[in-house]
Formats: structure tokens, C-alpha cells, sequence
């Protein structure tokens, strides 16, 4: 199963670069994380990043990807908006306000829920068409 990541907000190509290089730090990632690049704009040099790709082959790598996914937003500074879009299109939004202020059980769950939510998609049970979490 692949997942399409995408950064709302300025900077958002930047904040992309800076996420696949956090996730392909985690070996159950590594190889699985591809850039999805737009061409470039007239009077711009090189393509823009337009979002990530990230492929969830075995359990453990949704697991890593949850993981990583709010270590990363934990580390964010401002106002970063992340939305993941699952195969179904369905999706989830995570934003850095939001994470940042966690507490240890708190930050916990809401791994726990996003791979949750990643894994039934694996499964292909049902998964709410929207979920943004707290």
C-alpha cells in the first residue's frame, strides 16, 4: 500500500525534504519514501516538491511511518500542516500545534492510532473517509 503525504503552508516543499529525510532514517523505511515532483514553474530552476510517496509493504513499516511521522512533526516549529491520504482517499491530518504539546501516553496513542488506521487499510477494512486527530 502506498500513502501520499503532502505539507500544507509556506515552505512546504522544504518541510517535505526535511520529512523524507527524517523517515528514511528508520531502516523499515529506507527505499519506500519517494518524492513526487511538479516541473518547475516558468523563471524557477529545478522541479518542486509536490509530496511524498511511501510505500507500506509490511506491518512493521506502518508502524515506523507512524512513528516517524509524529517524532518529526514533534520537532516542528510554527504552523506545519500534514495531510496523509490513504489508496481509498481517504485521509488524516496531523499539525504540528497539536503534537507538539503531547505528553508521553498522549503521544503513544496517537501513534498507536495512526498506524491502527494505517493497518485496517492494509486490511481493507473500513476506515473513516476523514479523521483529522488531536
Amino acid at each position: 500500500m502506498d500513502v501520499k503525504v503532502i505539507a500544507e503552508g509556506l515552505d512546504s516543499g522544504n518541510q517535505l525534504r526535511l520529512l523524507r529525510d527524517w523517515l528514511t532514517d528508520a531502516q523499515e523505511l529506507r527505499g519506500r519514501v519517494d518524492g513526487v515532483e511538479r516541473p518547475p514553474e516558468t523563471g524557477t530552476l529545478g522541479p518542486v516538491l509536490d509530496a511524498l510517496s511511501v510505500a507500506l509493504g509490511p506491518a512493521g513499516a506502518a508502524s515506523a511511518f507512524a512513528t516517524g511521522l509524529i517524532a518529526w512533526l514533534r520537532t516542528r516549529r510554527g504552523d506545519v500542516h500534514i495531510k496523509v491520504t490513504l489508496p481509498d482517499r481517504s485521509s488524516l491530518e496531523l499539525t504540528a500545534k497539536r503534537v507538539s504539546g503531547l505528553d508521553a501516553d498522549a503521544l503513544q496513542q496517537q501513534v498507536s492510532e495512526v498506524a491502527d488506521l494505517l493497518s485496517r487499510q492494509q486490511g481493507d477494512t473500513d476506515v473513516p473517509e476523514r479523521r483529522e486527530l488531536p
